[in-house]
């Protein structure tokens, strides 16, 4: 097994039992850490090593993380309005994933038809 392989899925457990410390202390650092950048630099390295720096391959990558977070956004915010409304928490996750998968298709709809490749 590669590190690239390993590192991810190491850091990913460290920072839940980070969160489910955190989460005592303060619901706030809870949630700035649970969002916090993890994976994406770590594919940044992915690409980066498997492209030799390569700046066109990079640029498209980062793009494409750019891209990634607005359906990000719309999950949190359909978990929050969720959540105000009362929802418990298996129709929370279900709404926010639903909200997530709806904005993929359309920024992916919207990406191919107004970026020029």
């Amino acid at each position: 097994m590669r590190i690239q392989d390993v590192l991810p899925v190491i850091i990913s457990v460290m920072v839940i039992i980070l969160i489910a410390v955190i989460e005592k202390q303060s619901k706030t650092i809870a949630a700035i850490t649970a969002v916090m950048p993890l994976t994406a630099p770590l594919a940044l390295w992915i690409v980066y090593s498997s492209s030799g720096g390569e700046q066109t391959a990079m640029s498209e990558f980062s793009f494409g993380l750019i891209m990634g977070l607005i359906p990000t956004f719309g999950f949190a915010i359909a978990a929050w309005l969720a959540a105000r409304a009362g929802m418990k928490l298996g129709p929370i996750i279900l709404t926010g994933y639903s909200v997530w998968a709806i904005t993929v298709g359309i920024v992916y709809l919207l990406r191919n038809l107004l970026v020029a490749k």
